[in-house]
């Protein structure tokens, strides 16, 4: 590969965009300067930012056991054309689960195939599992996921209170993240009755207290523990001034959210569209408005993918129930646009 370098008048750099030339070299970086060597061709692309590629930290890859919803050749070739050159991928769909250290090394031979871009793997707390942590992340796991309600698969669990304080006692000790899906069920008794073709039977069906109550029990999980918690996917306004509390206090929480919270409401969810089903699901507006402000504020580190593909089938397309299609929303290359567009608007 020659040389080359790319010239804008927006370089993304750790101190802000500036004018600059980046030089590349065999495929890598070598320098950001105001000139490339002589002799190197140049491309101009005037106003276009030049930047780093994105890190997409909450993937759902499915292989291996489902590499027909997604695999990992599919997955980055979507992530590069939406700008994303490295992935942390879940510890579920894949079969088998990544809740022991077997599971990860087979699952480390098809995240290591040549792909565009790097791939990192997570470990998964499940009731009964927490003697594996240890060597899970001997194997390489960047960090574990729990649930606390059910997953949508069986094959992995919920995690109750004492599996979690039991498991963020050892993640503690190595001093390794818990990533946690954050909703607590409870019974809604006449909310359930409704037509499920209209969204508002999941929206109702999944309520932000249940994130509201997930959230503040990890909280006092994490003042007796002192372990790392990210909370995955936040689509609950609510939810915010106790986050925003718990890191003035000192805690070690950091949060994130997805493009669809940030660009969709469920008041634009046509009826039978189950391709807007997800978990926790797609908010009304007024609710939306209130993540910007915690994305602006700093409460909301990071804006990820949560991309959950999955044969089209299982969404369900003519029956549309809500209820009972699959909950996830594939949009891992079109994030960047979707959340540009939008911060733009505002």
């Amino acid at each position: 590969m020659e040389p080359f370098a790319l010239r804008s008048r927006r370089v993304l750099t750790p101190g802000g965009p500036r004018p600059g030339v980046v030089f590349v070299r065999a495929g890598r970086i070598v320098e950001i300067s105001d000139a490339a060597p002589a002799g190197t061709p140049v491309e101009d692309l005037g106003d276009l930012v030049l930047m780093p590629g994105l890190v997409d930290s909450h993937v759902h890859i499915n292989e291996p056991g489902r590499a027909e919803w997604e695999g990992f050749e599919t997955a980055t070739a979507a992530a590069a054309l939406g700008g994303v050159t490295s992935l942390v991928d879940m510890p579920l769909n894949c079969l088998p689960v990544t809740t022991t250290a077997d599971a990860l090394d087979a699952k480390a031979p098809p995240a290591a195939r040549p792909q565009r871009g790097g791939c990192g793997l997570l470990g998964g707390v499940v009731p009964g599992n927490v003697a594996q942590l240890p060597a899970m992340v001997e194997a390489g796991a960047m960090g574990f996921k729990a649930f606390l309600c059910h997953s949508g698969i069986d094959e992995f669990p919920a995690s109750e209170r004492p599996v979690l304080l039991e498991a963020m006692r050892a993640l503690g000790a190595l001093d390794v993240p818990l990533l946690v899906h954050a909703e607590l069920e409870h019974d809604l008794g006449e909310l359930q009755d409704r037509d499920p073709r209209d969204y508002l039977a999941w929206l109702h069906a999944r309520p932000r207290s249940f994130e509201d109550g997930a959230i503040a029990m990890v909280i006092d999980l994490v003042r007796e523990t002192g372990c790392r918690v990210h909370v995955v996917h936040l689509s609950s306004g609510s939810a915010l001034p106790m986050l925003r509390q718990a890191r003035a206090d000192g805690l070690p929480i950091t949060v994130e959210t997805c493009p669809h919270y940030l660009c969709l409401t469920a008041e634009e969810v046509p009826r039978g569209a189950t391709e807007f089903k997800c978990a926790p699901p797609i908010r009304p507006a007024a609710n939306r408005e209130l993540l910007w402000r915690g994305l602006l504020d700093g409460v909301i580190d990071v804006v990820v993918s949560d991309h959950s593909p999955c044969v089209p089938g299982l969404k369900l397309p003519e029956r549309g129930d809500f209820v009972e299609a699959w909950g996830g929303i594939a949009s891992l290359q079109l994030g960047l646009a979707a959340v540009w567009t939008e911060a733009s608007r505002r």
